[in-house]
């Protein structure tokens, strides 16, 4: 809530745009990216551990250039 607030802050008097979708695409690569690892790249458990489906994520991945570790 701070970060956000502080980058709204920074941005002055101009209006951000498509700023949910600027988040998340900070967000959801190293997100991604750690429950990869954490499942030693076991796709079905990254998915259930993010709450998507496998498609979701494996869409996701070719979106972000992610490959398996």
């Amino acid at each position: 809530r701070k970060t956000v607030r502080r980058y709204l802050k920074d941005m002055g008097s101009t209006e951000p745009e498509n700023l949910y979708r600027s988040v998340l695409s900070q967000v959801e690569p190293p997100l991604i990216t750690e429950a990869l690892r954490y499942t030693d790249g076991n796709q079905t458990r990254a998915a259930r551990i993010l709450g998507m489906t496998r498609n979701t994520l494996r869409s996701k991945m070719r979106q972000y250039g992610i490959s398996c570790p």
